[in-house]
């Protein structure tokens, strides 16, 4: 038998059909199966965490009704937007019973957040240090959400720019934003 440019021509086409099968058959169904692989590996991993925390609650929809609640009585603190002012209102008595005199409120743009609005305010007020202690504790006591937040607490020097009187020892400057946390009128 003879090999000639015919033989050899038929035996590079037979040896480029199973390497070209290979290269754009087989090697990227190869790549899709060893994905799929993984992603059933990583989907198996988050359904075996899944089944560990379900078997820590003994009742899930116990659970549930049990985080709606605590939705429920978190929604509840959070006022409507025409009820702010009240809000306000309250800082402001509770200011005033503990001595506290605001010099100044600047008004932020309302933030919105998930399902709720945050009002900021730029509050800077004077007074007794133990006045602003216990502000900061009935504040907290708030029936209603808010923040007190980029709180910077001074001693206060002088009772104004042009007066050159001290203050009493224990008197302070607090410089902070009041958050305020509120349902939107559409909502």
């Amino acid at each position: 038998m003879r090999f000639g440019i015919r033989e050899l021509i038929f035996f590079g086409v037979l040896l480029a059909v199973p390497v070209a099968a290979y290269m754009y058959l087989f090697a990227p169904r190869n790549a899709e199966i060893d994905q799929a692989r993984e992603e059933m590996v990583l989907k198996q991993t988050r359904l075996d965490q899944l089944a560990e925390v379900v078997s820590k609650i003994d009742d899930l929809g116990l659970a549930i009704k049990r985080g709606e609640e605590s939705i429920e009585k978190i929604e509840a603190k959070l006022p409507r937007e025409q009820d702010v002012e009240g809000i306000l209102e309250r800082v402001w008595q509770i200011a005033g019973r503990n001595a506290m005199s605001v010099r100044s409120v600047k008004g932020e743009d309302p933030v919105p957040a998930a399902q709720y609005m945050e009002l900021p305010l730029r509050v800077v007020m004077e007074g007794q240090f133990d006045g602003f202690y216990q502000f900061l504790l009935e504040l907290e006591n708030l029936p209603r959400i808010t923040r007190v937040h980029q709180l910077e607490l001074k001693r206060a020097e002088t009772r104004g720019p042009r007066s050159d009187t001290e203050l009493p020892p224990g008197w302070a400057r607090a410089e902070f934003i009041l958050s305020i946390y509120f349902e939107p009128s559409n909502s």
